[in-house]
């Protein structure tokens, strides 16, 4: 029988079913592919962290509004790696799910991050390369480019233990987006589910591993005093913030409010009655 058509978002519950199957297939993946698919969703974040930078440069804009209009930009970036196909690190924190289920292995996450990570990093230095080739820094009389050396710069001398918090309260926005997506039905809805989410961490000013890695290598080409230990520097605790982020406070919250809990009312009897009489074949 054909399923009924309807344009009722899915429920969190179904989410959490949607996102299952999802874990599965993206751990099955193979190499080249999930490698590639990783470059386009690095390359696609660094398009988002182009347009906020874009709009930051603008120095008419009011404080307020700069920041909502920077994040506002700055979601082009998700909304890209959801409906037009990629891997991206902070997203798969979600893997954590089916890892508590017992669906996917340790080594399979362990496996898809590395490789995804690897693939997110190649997109977003590729990118930052490309937007300095270009000379797009010199747009609004070179303002574009002062800016994108100070976001960097600021973001390379944030204190571990601050960029670790923020990259926390970063991701849990980001998975949030991600698991609302997958709710949707049409490309709209998964639009509208990225927009908020990531408007809000951006304009908070939260820290996302995988803009960072466009940010400062962009920064770098332009020439600001950072090399690879500012960048680590920020990668280390920010990465570190964004598995804790996506992993425990969305993917294992939702596992045990909706995949654990569903599993123990299904193997518990109905109140007054008996069990199953067992020894008649």
């Amino acid at each position: 029988m054909a399923e009924r058509f309807t344009i009722d978002a899915y429920s969190p519950r179904e989410v959490a079913g949607r996102l299952q199957d999802y874990c599965l297939a993206k751990v099955r993946l193979p190499l080249l592919p999930l490698l590639m698919l990783g470059m386009l969703a690095g390359a696609f974040i660094g398009f988002g962290g182009l347009m906020y930078t874009l709009v930051a440069a603008d120095t008419t804009i009011g404080f307020a509004a700069s920041r909502l209009l920077s994040g506002l930009s700055f979601s082009v970036g998700l909304v890209l790696v959801s409906v037009a196909g990629g891997e991206l690190f902070t997203g798969n924190c979600l893997l954590a799910m089916a890892w508590a289920d017992g669906r996917v292995t340790t080594r399979q996450v362990l496996h898809n991050w590395a490789v995804v990570l690897l693939g997110n990093f190649i997109g977003c230095v590729g990118l930052a390369v490309m937007v300095w080739l270009a000379n797009q820094a010199y747009m609004n009389d070179g303002n574009v480019g002062h800016t994108a050396v100070k976001i960097a710069t600021t973001k390379a001398q944030l204190p571990p233990v601050e960029a670790f918090f923020r990259g926390i309260l970063c991701n849990a926005l980001v998975c949030l987006a991600s698991w609302m997506a997958l709710a949707g039905r049409s490309v709209v809805d998964k639009a509208v589910a990225i927009v908020f989410p990531v408007t809000a961490f951006v304009a908070a000013g939260f820290e996302h591993a995988i803009a960072n890695m466009y940010f400062i290598p962009l920064a770098m080409l332009l020439g600001a005093p950072l090399g690879v230990a500012d960048l680590l520097h920020n990668l280390v605790p920010v990465l570190a913030g964004n598995i804790v982020g996506g992993s425990v406070f969305v993917a294992l919250v939702y596992y045990v409010v909706y995949v654990r809990s569903a599993a123990g009312r299904a193997h518990e009897a109905p109140r007054g009655t008996l069990p199953p009489d067992t020894s008649k074949p």
